[in-house]
């Protein structure tokens, strides 16, 4: 960032008694300090200089510290930024590692907790100095052949994701589902210096709620029955390198007190065992829902939402960056026609032309499974408009495009909701081939929820994976 040995930091804070005693403080660590007594005078900094830290207080005469982080992150989206306030809530504090904050102290200062945070930064900062700038996204993104495309909107994504792997800090994902969440964790794994060690992921909503604490955090012999010998769970299994949870948003809530402590502390303690485990581990989570709407309806802890969030990431949805569409579905044809040793197969301007004009509700995941039915059953590597009229279990292959809100249930008024209910959660998982993950996302409920109402109403489970 600075080029310097020395690492950097702005304090941004009215009261000169505060600047001065942030001052000394950093001085005294190592750092180089500026501290300025506004917004406006920050804001003018940040866009002629750079920082590794930046130290704002929240509420100043002319404006907020928020509009300080919201221009770091414009300028230079590596730089952390700290907030500090003397009026600390849960709902700021939200707000704040929503928006990227790396971290929220409230009031009389806690200089230990400060400087644990800064010592983090400016051991980023000396790495980088060490191995020098990174070059361009382009010329180092890792050639992992998954993510796809060259769209304005995929590329800023990228740019966002790399300047995240160098920061080490731990990074929350919200993305639509079939968006490729997981693909955007393995990439900043790849981008990390942790690229060499291990890469576990969690799907937090496939593992039932009674063995998720096992699976994350390992048990003793004994712990629970059945449990014959002592087993590590997948903390320990990624241990040096990064951990992946998958659909926080599906985490007990009986459980997120003991994760939380896992990630403030990089400890925990197998189910059954009282020693204590210590992990150096980078922590990367995904959800398809707002985790603050979760927050604001009690179904999700405030504390460790913004424990996880401390980079925001998100991945935009097919529909809104189409120019990728022909991209994704050459890539996607050539992969399936390999596996199968059929050639190479040619897409037709038609049939990229109908690709373009569909919503894509299932995003990329969507994609991809239309393309491998079109492959597989086509016949023919000459792939044009007539191939969406293949017939698949008597459905075209444009009716299974159609979103699930576009679908009718044929039902007299005066049908009891509860089986309107049913008969819509047939219908949307008849759509989607069963897959459960991609009905739920386009109903707007979580997995967890939607396995609920496949026991409710009664529906074979085996069916819908």
């Amino acid at each position: 960032m600075t080029g310097e040995t020395v690492s950097s930091v702005m304090v941004v804070d009215d009261e000169p008694g505060i600047r001065t005693a942030l001052r000394a403080n950093f001085l005294r660590h190592g750092w180089r300090v500026e501290t300025v007594s506004g917004v406006r005078e920050a804001i003018r900094n940040l866009e002629t200089r750079e920082y590794d830290l930046v130290v704002t207080d929240i509420r100043m005469p002319d404006g907020s510290g928020m509009e300080v982080m919201r221009a770091a992150r414009r300028t230079s989206p590596s730089t952390a930024v700290i907030l500090l306030t003397a009026h600390g809530s849960v709902p700021d504090a939200v707000t704040a590692m929503r928006d990227g904050a790396l971290d929220y102290l409230t009031k009389p200062i806690p200089f230990d907790q400060l400087q644990a945070t800064a010592a983090q930064v400016m051991q980023r900062a000396q790495q980088m100095n060490a191995n020098e700038m990174p070059p361009a996204i382009e010329e180092t993104e890792p050639d992992n052949g998954q993510i796809v495309g060259g769209s304005p909107l995929l590329m800023r994504a990228l740019q966002r994701a790399r300047a995240a792997a160098n920061t080490g800090a731990d990074v929350l994902i919200e993305a639509e589902s079939g968006t490729g969440k997981e693909l955007l964790a393995r990439f900043i794994h790849d981008a990390s210096d942790r690229c060499h060690k291990p890469f576990v992921a969690v799907n937090c909503a496939a593992v039932p709620e009674t063995l998720l604490e096992s699976e994350l955090f390992g048990h003793g012999r004994g712990a629970f029955t059945g449990a014959v010998a002592s087993r590590p769970g997948k903390f320990e299994s990624a241990n040096d390198g990064t951990i992946l949870l998958d659909e926080i948003g599906e985490m007990p809530l009986n459980l997120q007190p003991k994760l939380l402590r896992a990630l403030q502390e990089r400890e925990f303690e197998r189910l059954g065992e009282g020693r204590t485990v210590k992990v150096d581990i980078r922590v990367i989570a995904t959800t398809n829902v707002s985790l603050a709407e979760m927050v604001e309806r009690g179904q999700f802890r405030a504390d460790l939402y913004y424990r996880l969030n401390v980079i925001p990431l998100s991945l935009p949805p097919l529909r809104e960056r189409r120019e990728d569409i022909p991209m994704l579905a050459q890539h996607f044809a050539e992969q399936f026609a390999a596996r199968s040793r059929t050639g190479n197969p040619r897409l037709y301007p038609d049939f990229i032309e109908r690709l373009q004009s569909h919503t894509w509700p299932g995003n990329v995941r969507e994609l991809a499974n239309f393309m491998r039915r079109v492959i597989t059953l086509s016949g023919t590597l000459d792939i044009d408009a007539r191939c969406f009229e293949l017939e698949f279990q008597g459905t075209t292959a444009a009716q299974r495009l159609v979103p699930a809100r576009t679908a009718t249930i044929p039902a007299p008024a005066g049908t009891p909701i509860r089986q309107l209910e049913k008969m819509h959660l047939e219908n949307t998982l008849a759509l989607t081939d069963g897959n459960r993950t991609h009905a739920a996302a386009m109903l707007g409920i979580s997995l967890r929820t939607l396995r609920n109402k496949i026991r409710e109403y009664g529906l074979p489970p085996r069916r819908y994976a």
